[in-house]
């Protein structure tokens, strides 16, 4: 087969690649980008391509009537999340993937250090330590809260939020969580959306990992955020245009929401001039919630696999479509 690829995967990466793909026709395109975030150019190289993998122009994929199987190397993927697309693979008994696996640990873990860092107090005393250097001792142990016991609503159940339920487990939290598929979860009370406003007013934490789609623009918005238990925390690593920003930075304001910790913001880069910057509360990580150190290597592994799955008629992860 002809496998097309535009995603640069540094030195390690690349040679994985190319040892894995041995026994294909491996097309490297010229215009290769190291970031997954990153859309990809429309490139005559992927003609006469099987398998394309990287971050192909959607316009390519849908002309390419030869490609049997699409994996980009992101987990999210707003740019081909539309009927067009749908329906170009479809009609061809296509596949699509994305690489949903490679950032759940690192984007759970993520969230859940974030829980435990409020929740300790850690953020406010390091903050201490680079401001006057005082001992709130009192204070700090008063604000406290352990997570033991606490409530948290998932705003979207896919890998990083199975994952996230599966970390949180050990600390007795009941969890609910918002997803269209209404069918049981061991651990977990799946919610639909018309019930999504009961469950927000006992919850202290909200956690958004929704993907970017027609449907879920502004999904947090002033009214949803209206029915948070005053002081619940809320964290975002879905996507930045799923958060009415406006609407969370006044709930920080007043103090119907405690926190706020968004790795993903409109727009990215944040301007230093932005408010979110110096809203109270308010935490901010370069959209790095989904990085580890060897991310390029098991992008690469996750193709394989599902590489080889194709090859022997066999299940492929993270399939969309």
């Amino acid at each position: 087969m002809r496998i097309w690829c535009n995603g640069e995967f540094g030195e390690e990466g690349m040679a994985l690649l190319a040892r894995g793909t041995g026994g294909h026709a491996l097309v490297l395109s010229d215009r290769r980008n190291s970031s997954v975030l990153a859309g990809g150019q429309r490139d005559p190289s992927i003609a006469g391509a099987d398998i394309a993998f990287g971050q192909p122009d959607p316009a390519d994929c849908i002309e390419g009537a030869g490609l049997r199987w699409i994996e980009v190397s992101s987990a999210g993927y707003t740019r081909y999340d539309n009927e067009a697309f749908r329906q170009a693979i479809r009609a061809r008994g296509a596949a699509f993937t994305n690489a949903s696996q490679v950032y759940s640990d690192a984007c759970a873990e993520h969230v859940l250090a974030m829980i435990l860092a409020l929740g300790r107090q850690l953020l406010a005393s390091y903050a201490t330590q680079l401001g006057d250097r005082s001992w709130p001792y009192d204070g700090t142990r008063e604000k406290s809260r352990l997570l033991t016991g606490q409530t948290v609503v998932l705003l979207g159940y896919g890998s990083i939020g199975r994952r996230l339920a599966q970390l949180l487990a050990p600390f007795g939290v009941k969890i609910y969580s918002l997803r269209r598929q209404i069918r049981s979860e061991p651990g977990v009370h799946i919610v639909p959306e018309e019930d999504l406003t009961k469950v927000l007013p006992g919850a202290d934490h909200v956690v958004n990992v929704l993907p970017e789609n027609g449907s879920t623009l502004n999904y947090v918005n002033a009214r949803r955020i209206a029915c948070f238990k005053p002081g619940a925390r809320f964290y975002n690593v879905g996507r930045g245009p799923t958060v009415d920003q406006p609407a969370l930075i006044e709930g920080l304001r007043s103090g119907r929401i405690g926190a706020a910790y968004l790795d993903v913001t409109v727009p990215e880069p944040l301007p230093p001039s932005h408010p979110l910057w110096t809203t109270p509360n308010c935490f901010i990580t370069p959209h790095s919630a989904g990085g580890r150190n060897n991310v390029n290597v098991e992008l690469v592994r996750h193709f394989l696999a599902n590489l080889a799955a194709l090859e022997k008629g066999g299940a492929m992860v993270d399939r969309v479509l």
